[in-house]
């Protein structure tokens, strides 16, 4: 009997400390994430950023654990939501810059009965560096595998309202007992240069769209946040990003107490349980804020599986 399989994709992370240049060079090489038109350009490009990235990046994986967290919690996801849809499906990821690669996942989905694959980006806002790379990846490589099951796939999700009761829930385990009104909220997305969002993507609207929809969440479950701020991280090179980034926006903010939900992220990895709890909460420190705080991202929460069956029935019907 046919099965269906679901593919959650992802960016990825190093499994261990001598994956962390694997994964640079293949993030560097992506034709969605450096823009330029020649390939040698490119690969110079990316080559130079891989050098001068690869040993403070080594040191930031190593003070992880030696590996990133993205693949750990990844796994949980999957078992999770392969026990609530049953053995009738196959249940499966593929990371984008190290293994488990696409091939990979497509060569084991070639051994099994499969109709249809369902492919959902864990990228909640479309971006062309991510959900287009991903999905450009998969298709690439189950095309030249000759397959010939029907894939369906999915661009967007940050209007699904079960997701967002799970950002909710994050949001509010990390209040606490405190007082909202104690604190203010930055929304912290993943930056990406100007010239791309120029270029066309949708990025920004759909981040900007979803601070929005999560507000009003709020303020229907009485979670009277002091203010309310997004902000983007993660920025490289000398270009011009997105703005306000998150040190800008930190020295705008009251210095009582702030709390930051990474709302690019689906799963924490080096730059929520790195670069925003540790490289942050020092800048935070260094500004005198007496409490700096940092949400989980729904990782594998019984909202965020019960979404993602939510979004695979959608994409079904």
């Amino acid at each position: 009997m046919k099965k269906e399989a679901i593919v959650l994709l992802n960016m990825g992370g190093p499994n261990n400390l001598n994956e962390v240049e694997m994964f640079l060079k293949n993030m560097f090489a992506d034709k969605n994430i450096l823009t330029m038109k020649s390939n040698l350009v490119r690969k110079m490009v990316g080559g130079l950023i891989v050098f001068n990235r690869a040993e403070a990046s080594q040191e930031i994986y190593r003070e992880l654990g030696g590996k990133s967290p993205i693949v750990g919690h990844t796994k949980n996801l999957v078992s999770k939501l392969q026990k609530k849809l049953g053995e009738k499906f196959i249940v499966d990821f593929a990371m984008r810059y190290t293994p488990p690669f696409a091939c990979e996942v497509v060569e084991k989905l070639a051994k099994e009965d499969v109709d249809k694959i369902y492919l959902i980006p864990l990228y909640p806002q479309y971006s062309t560096t991510t959900t287009k790379s991903s999905l450009e990846d998969f298709e690439e490589c189950y095309h030249k595998s000759g397959g010939n099951a029907l894939l369906v796939e999915i661009k967007h999700f940050f209007q699904n309202e079960t997701y967002n009761r799970a950002v909710i829930q994050s949001i509010q385990k990390t209040v606490g007992e405190s007082e909202y009104r104690d604190f203010d909220i930055v929304f912290s997305a993943h930056g990406l240069p100007q010239k791309i969002i120029d270029a066309g993507d949708v990025y920004e609207k759909h981040v900007n769209r979803h601070v929005e929809i999560l507000k009003e969440m709020m303020q229907k479950e009485g979670m009277a946040f002091h203010d309310v701020h997004l902000a983007y991280q993660s920025k490289v090179g000398r270009m011009e990003w997105l703005k306000p980034s998150l040190e800008d926006k930190l020295k705008t903010v009251r210095n009582r107490g702030v709390v930051i939900f990474p709302i690019a992220f689906t799963v924490d990895n080096s730059e929520t349980d790195y670069e925003l709890d540790v490289e942050y909460r020092e800048i935070a420190q260094d500004l005198g804020f007496k409490e700096y705080r940092v949400c989980k991202c729904p990782n594998d929460s019984d909202l965020f599986v019960e979404a993602l069956v939510e979004i695979y029935k959608k994409m079904k019907s």
